[in-house]
């Protein structure tokens, strides 16, 4: 017969070993950081985001808890601290502008000061969640009923610096000459796929010459050539395009499979967002019966990427008064439901998905404590 401790060790064994406490083996920070910027390139971030790694605690970091929210208040940096997490995913960056000192004054001065001294590291996504296909704008449109659905603004695939951003073609018949030039050209920085191939021209044997170059470099290629009228009147200059991303930008334009009412959709959107309400401005000549077919999205603060697009309803977390004016005199009813009441509910599915996407290594916690900070009074 077992001793009782012995009991105790093995019953625990057992649980164990039917999976009702599923060990779990650690991320350290790069290789998570790596992981997360797997799931959402960084790439597709808007170029005045401030997306990433923004606090990293001396290395080495190991990481068994992630804890996500959408904004980090000092809060939630407490809730954070207090649940033990080793990394905090925010989705708004809490560090935007430049921090010119790092004391206990400000309150994102102090939000660093606690990351640190708990070995707590920060990152943020923040708009490379908005285009991803699987990101933030594709679950707002899930309040809308069933649909079809496109960016609005879509994404490019990422450029490499060393795949330039244009390409140069000009021709040569003279072999000699020909050897001077490229000589120079191989001078010049940020020069890449430079190649030459014969080629007949007219009846002419001559031979073209092919780079890709950045816009920097583009400047001091056509200096040169144009040094010789010759080549100058020969050139092309092609400008390098990435292929579009499919289902992958900034906001949504999404056909509904069926029309339904204005009222119908503030229904379906309040129920989605858990809100009592929501603010609305309907379209001139619009009722709250009158149907809705496509709708513009985006989450967060919409103006700029909804501005213009023909729809019969603007979804959004905020926008200016005078582009709410604009859609309302073109017909355009406008639904906001405070900024980041159009991204906190994908916390959970983002759990769900990261719980996936790391192989369920590390265990993922979503704040209690995050919520907008408007309300009702």
């Amino acid at each position: 017969m077992l001793a009782p401790g012995a009991q105790l060790l093995r019953r625990c064994a057992c649980v164990r070993a039917a999976g009702r406490l599923p060990s779990r083996s650690l991320m350290q920070l790069r290789e998570l950081v790596s992981a997360l910027n797997d799931f959402a390139s960084l790439s597709l971030a808007e170029s005045w985001d401030n997306v990433g790694l923004l606090v990293e605690p001396s290395p080495p970091h190991t990481v068994n808890t992630l804890f996500l929210t959408n904004d980090l208040t000092e809060e939630v940096m407490e809730e954070a601290v207090q649940k033990k997490a080793d990394l905090i995913l925010s989705y708004h960056p809490p560090i935007f502008t430049p921090l010119k000192r790092v004391t206990w004054k400000t309150w994102k001065e102090r939000l660093v000061v606690r990351a640190l001294e708990n070995r707590v590291g920060i990152y943020s996504p923040h708009t490379a969640y908005d285009a991803v296909p699987h990101g933030v704008n594709n679950w707002l449109t899930k309040g809308l009923g069933a649909c079809t659905s496109i960016p609005l603004h879509p994404s490019a695939a990422p450029s490499h610096p060393t795949e330039g951003t244009h390409r140069v073609e000009f021709y040569a018949n003279n072999t000699e000459h020909l050897d001077t030039v490229l000589s120079k050209i191989k001078t010049i920085q940020e020069i890449s796929c430079l190649a030459t191939l014969p080629a007949r021209v007219e009846g002419e044997e001559q031979t073209r010459v092919s780079l890709n170059c950045s816009q920097k470099a583009l400047l001091e290629v056509v200096a040169l050539l144009s040094q010789d009228n010759l080549l100058y009147h020969k050139t092309e200059i092609l400008l390098l395009q990435k292929p579009l991303l499919p289902h992958t930008g900034m906001g949504r334009l999404c056909t509904l499979s069926e029309p339904v009412s204005l009222s119908d959709i503030i229904e379906r959107v309040k129920n989605h967002l858990k809100l009592p309400y929501v603010r609305l401005a309907m379209g001139v000549g619009k009722t709250l019966e009158s149907p809705v077919k496509k709708v513009a999205l985006c989450a967060g603060s919409g103006s700029s990427i909804l501005k213009g697009t023909e729809a019969d309803l603007y979804l959004t977390g905020e926008m200016s008064h005078h582009d709410v004016l604009d859609a309302v005199a073109n017909g355009i009813s406008v639904i906001l439901c405070e900024h980041s009441n159009t991204e906190r509910g994908f916390l959970s599915d983002l759990r769900d998905m990261l719980a996936t996407h790391l192989l369920n290594k590390v265990s993922i916690l979503v704040s209690e404590k995050d919520r907008d900070p408007l309300q009702v009074a």
